[in-house]
């Protein structure tokens, strides 16, 4: 009998992007978990992309922080929460609230987040709280605040399924959300007559289903929607209500859309879809939010949809997508430094009033606290002599994250909760504090759209792990207030909670959930995905379709925006550096990078630049580039590619101290911060691009953790152990020696030399079982990866020293379906020797694009490049 089979599944929330997927999770009885869609989940009726579709490959406790510590030395609890509220306390008495910080994440539970925010705001009377979701998504709070009065987005998922007509604006949905880009597919499918516009400098995935691709100026966002509500047809719903509509059609008719160095034919195509559209949507994501206008850009999509009346109702309005599970449920509970609990702003004294008198607070917080670049300056300064770190990582992406980490190594106080010790910034903490993780944890989060989900217990936690909110609350009787924190669970943390947002209800919130305030453990054990608001005024759906907004006069309000393009870059800089994810990677790989198959399809940092650029600067695909600033240096595998435009050239942020030193991208972006809602500009950094002069190139394998000591490194996980990329400018004395050291191995491996073409491998072999294996060349090495790495997971192979599998055996080539693990060359000779010229072809006969679907637009380029080929012949 199959033990896993008989047990039931669990109904649970997937732990990465703001689409907030369903996802049935079965423990295997072992600490594993068999991970399938849920298909009564609204958000994602089954689906679910190659990271979710993994997580059961991501938990368990090898490498988890199973203990505190204190000053690198084990702890018991008692130990370190008294030492924790002691320094606070002692630091508050002396320097006052303002002297401490929390800096927290959009990955936690609402449970946890409202705790954290009750701790600073209503009892040790700061609001020096502020979130990495300041990093993602403060220009829509900004925007929507502006516009509506509140931090409300209008929509629903569906609306992306009933418009006539999808305009996607700064938003990568293919590698980003990739359920919601099935859910558009399958609509344009059914569809056809469906529009769908891709707004981005860059040619993304997401293209693959546009009808018109907009490849606008980088930073002309505010340009392209100004000219475009300046042509706009105007709607009686504006008239009766929206404010500001004078003023913003003045601004709009004064921009030059030439700026944008868009086509007048592709302009005349886009405004013909919008003049002649009724139901639209448009989504939005980092592209618009992560710049130092990223409010205006906002406001501005949102001045379109509201002169149009195309908001509120079924088919059409703005869509801001969020990039973490709970961003959404941050925002809720007041989780940014400027705001309060339930959409209650902490600058109104009725609003103050009513949560203090709420919490019975004695040091309610009466002005906006340090939102986050400003919070790491102020550690570094000294005013925050006392920070609390939980679930995220800034070492690595904060702007000017080697200045970020200097702060952080020389504050007087540092704690971090997290699940492991060994990220960049847990490394810099006196107090480590372990944290429960996706599946050991209970609460509930917020997706895009609004719908709160739970999140639930599917594991017991790893060693002596404990809830974020547990921790917090344990520390805040410590520091004297046993009565406001004393709750038994998450339950009675979320009851609080939803009574809280009945009085915020009572004073004109649209965020009230109060229909659950009185939620015992039962029934939130059993709570289903619901739409906010949950109240007895009103039930779920979208807001704004009746005209009523949250201003003091009920109008909506459009903003004169006068659109800001970046300044030109200096001689000495003339890059312009695009940073942002890639498909199946996570933040900072924790967990991703846990998953093997997750690393296969792009192992290691690298920087997506023009041919022409490539071309001038002397750069050849697969080498390394190094790109420099004054605020810090990255080395970067090249790939050439005609997807960016020339001039601003693309990397990924997920790389970090612990899997690619040099790839730490977010040390070259400067704080520069939108001045409305201090969201950094994440996309726009100026840096200078060389030839890094490599002499040497490797690729290793290991069954065993290892780390080199050289110029470039990135590493990754495999089945059976790790793989890294290897490059440096200085050449070891004795490569023999050196992969001893490296690898940790005595007995001497085996070794083929080729002096002439400067190239070594070597294997370490113990009892026929690979141990290790090194391949060395004066160029980037080129051999079958999937081959070698193989070889740690089975017996080891004639032909591994040749890099190459057996004539019998075919190379697979790079990953392309990490769901199915479907190589390139599978798919190449599945095309060229089966006639498999369409995705579903593909599909049907090797699976690659039958799941998730994000692998779909790679495998139609790969259908065109051979169709071109043969046309050629």
């Amino acid at each position: 009998m199959n033990i896993a089979s008989s047990r039931p599944a669990i109904r649970t929330t997937c732990a990465y992007c703001g689409v907030g997927c369903g996802v049935l999770a079965t423990p295997d009885g072992a600490g594993g978990l068999t991970i399938a869609g849920d298909p009564e989940h609204p958000a994602n009726f089954g689906r679910l992309c190659v990271k979710g579709a993994a997580l059961g490959e991501t938990v368990g406790t090898k490498g988890r922080l199973l203990a505190p510590r204190i000053q690198d030395r084990e702890a018991t609890w008692d130990q370190a929460l008294d030492l924790v509220a002691q320094r606070f306390s002692e630091t508050i008495a002396a320097h006052g609230p303002d002297s401490v910080g929390f800096y927290v994440s959009g990955q936690m539970l609402t449970e946890d987040y409202y705790v954290a925010n009750k701790l600073m705001k209503g009892f040790i009377g700061s609001a020096n709280i502020d979130t990495n979701s300041r990093l993602c998504m403060a220009s829509s709070v900004a925007g929507h605040r502006r516009a509506f009065g509140t931090d409300t987005v209008p929509g629903l998922y569906e609306d992306l399924e009933l418009a006539d007509a999808v305009i996607l604006t700064g938003s990568n949905l293919a590698w980003c959300h990739p359920v919601l880009y099935q859910r558009l597919a399958a609509a344009k499918a059914a569809r056809p007559e469906m529009r769908i516009v891709v707004i981005d400098p860059r040619r993304t995935a997401t293209c693959d289903i546009a009808d018109l691709h907009l490849p606008l100026a980088p930073g002309s966002d505010a340009v392209l929607f100004n000219w475009l509500l300046s042509l706009s047809p105007l709607s009686p719903f504006c008239a009766e209500h929206v404010s500001g509509l004078d003023e913003a059609m003045a601004a709009a008719g004064q921009v030059d859309v030439r700026e944008t160095g868009l086509d007048f034919g592709l302009l005349r195509q886009f405004l013909a879809i919008w003049q002649q559209t009724d139901k639209v949507v448009t989504v939005y994501s980092q592209g618009i939010n992560q710049s130092d206008s990223g409010s205006d850009k906002v406001n501005a999509i949102l001045n379109c949809h509201l002169a149009t009346g195309r908001i509120g109702r079924p088919g059409m309005g703005p869509f801001s997508v969020t990039g973490q599970p709970n961003a959404m449920g941050g925002r809720e509970v007041g989780g940014l430094a400027n705001m309060l609990a339930c959409h209650l702003e902490l600058e109104n004294p009725t609003h103050r009033a009513a949560v203090r008198d709420f919490w019975a607070a004695p040091g309610m917080a009466e002005r906006p606290g340090l939102k986050a670049v400003d919070m790491f300056r102020a550690v570094e300064d000294g005013r925050i002599k006392a920070l609390w770190i939980i679930c995220t990582n800034p070492a690595v992406l904060m702007p000017e994250a080697d200045r970020v980490a200097r702060a952080i190594a020389g504050c007087d106080f540092v704690v971090v909760s997290d699940m492991f010790a060994t990220t960049d910034t847990a490394r810099l903490a006196h107090v480590l504090l372990p944290a429960t993780g996706w599946g050991e944890k209970d609460g509930t989060v917020t997706n895009s759209e609004r719908r709160i989900s739970r999140q639930r217990r599917l594991l017991p936690p790893a060693g002596q792990a404990r809830d974020d909110w547990r921790i917090l609350a344990d520390v805040a009787v410590r520091m004297g207030w046993p009565d406001a924190f004393g709750w038994q669970g998450p339950a009675e943390v979320f009851g609080e909670y939803a009574a809280l947002s009945g009085v915020a209800g009572d004073l004109g919130s649209d965020f009230d959930i109060s229909a659950h305030a009185g939620i015992d453990a039962a029934g939130y054990e059993a709570l289903q995905p619901f739409l906010w608001p949950q109240s007895a005024r009103r039930q779920g759906g979208r807001f704004f379709g009746a005209g009523r907004f949250h201003t003091p006069d009920g109008k909506a309000r459009m903003l004169a925006v006068q659109p800001r393009l970046p300044e030109p870059a200096p001689d000495a800089l003339p890059f312009r550096l695009n940073t942002g994810r890639i498909r199946d990677q996570w933040h900072t790989m924790t967990r991703t990078g846990l998953a093997p198959r997750l690393s296969r399809h792009l192992a290691e940092p690298f920087l997506e630049i023009h041919p022409e650029d490539a071309v001038r600067l002397g750069l050849a695909p697969a080498t390394l580039a190094e790109v420099e600033n004054p605020a810090g240096r990255a080395i970067l595998r090249v790939l050439v590619t005609d997807r960016v435009r020339p001039g601003h050239p693309f990397a990924p942020m997920h790389w970090t101290g612990e899997t690619g030193p040099s790839g730490r991208v977010d040390a070259l972006v400067p704080g520069l911060t939108d001045p409305v809602s201090g969201q950094p500009a994440l996309k726009s950094a100026a840096v200078a691009i060389r030839p890094f002069a490599a002499r040497w190139f490797a690729y290793a394998v290991a069954a065993q953790d290892f780390r080199p000591d050289c110029d470039y490194w990135a590493r990754a996980t495999l089945p059976g152990g790790m793989q890294t990329e290897m490059a440096g400018a200085a050449m070891p004395g004795d490569w023999v020696q050196w992969a001893q050291a490296l690898f940790g191995q005595s007995e001497a491996p085996i070794v083929v030399q080729d002096a002439r073409r400067g190239t070594l491998r070597l294997v370490f072999l113990r009892q026929g079982r690979l141990q290790a294996a090194l391949f060395v060349a004066p160029e980037p090495v080129g051999l079958s990866r999937s081959h070698v790495a193989a070889a740690l997971a089975g017996e080891c192979a004639p032909t591994l020293l040749a890099g190459q599998p057996g004539g019998d055996q075919p190379d697979e080539g790079a990953l392309v379906c990490a769901c199915f693990g479907v190589g390139v060359n599978t798919i190449l000779r599945g095309i060229a020797g089966q006639g498999l010229m369409t995705v579903e072809a593909i599909g049907a006969a090797l699976r690659a694009g039958s799941n998730c679907g994000s692998c779909r637009p790679e495998l139609r380029a790969l259908i065109s490049a051979h169709a071109c080929r043969v046309a050629a012949e």
